[in-house]
């Protein structure tokens, strides 16, 4: 029988998954963000506050992999896959703050397409994370992260269209561009959490 190299510890494992947990809480003050009737000062208020508790897991995270002497796997792959996490986080933060800051009044019904994307894929990601430590039934993740990144630029491509269709005031245009590239941002980000899955299990399993 080898003899096992990494000790079985759940610790990073359960950082992931607390991690990918305030991605799911940020989708949906994302969502709520984008709401007629929220109070949007409320909701960006509350979503810094998200934004620095899923800091301080990543810093965690960081503190853990440079006190631990052997990880589950590579330090490199942990660092990508801890500040890809977060990546997605500051994206979310990002197109709230820029709503607010902007005082938009009117946000075109495409974007709570692409907020149901990023909803989607924070739930998938929150799902997928306590599934690192096994290595199981990982690839159907990445499989539908794609799926749902494609359908994003979809919809990102349609939004940009009609933002440029002359409907909106030039000024109108440019506040709303930001928040939508935010958004197209904010998926991307997501899909690179899931190639970093995907490198993590083709070496791992």
């Amino acid at each position: 029988m080898g003899l096992r190299l990494r000790p079985v510890d759940t610790s990073f494992y359960d950082l992931f998954t607390q991690s990918a947990q305030h991605l799911v809480g940020g989708a949906e003050l994302l969502a709520e963000m984008l709401s007629d009737s929220s109070d949007k000062a409320q909701v960006a208020e509350r979503m810094r506050a998200a934004e620095h508790a899923a800091d301080e897991t990543t810093h965690e995270i960081v503190k853990k992999v440079n006190s631990t002497f052997v990880t589950p796997f590579d330090r490199e792959d942990i660092y990508a896959l801890g500040s890809g996490l977060d990546d997605v986080m500051d994206m979310m933060d990002e197109a709230v703050d820029l709503i607010l800051l902007y005082e938009v009044k009117s946000l075109p019904p495409e974007l709570s397409e692409q907020v149901d994307v990023i909803q989607r894929c924070a739930e998938l990601t929150a799902a997928s994370m306590p599934r690192l430590q096994s290595m199981q039934s990982l690839e159907d993740y990445w499989i539908e992260i794609n799926r749902l990144e494609n359908a994003g630029d979809r919809n990102h491509r349609r939004t940009l269209a009609k933002l440029f269709s002359g409907e909106y005031p030039t000024i109108e245009v440019l506040k709303l561009k930001d928040i939508v590239e935010s958004l197209e941002s904010a998926i991307d980000a997501f899909e690179k959490v899931a190639n970093t899955v995907e490198q993590i299990a083709v070496k791992e399993g």
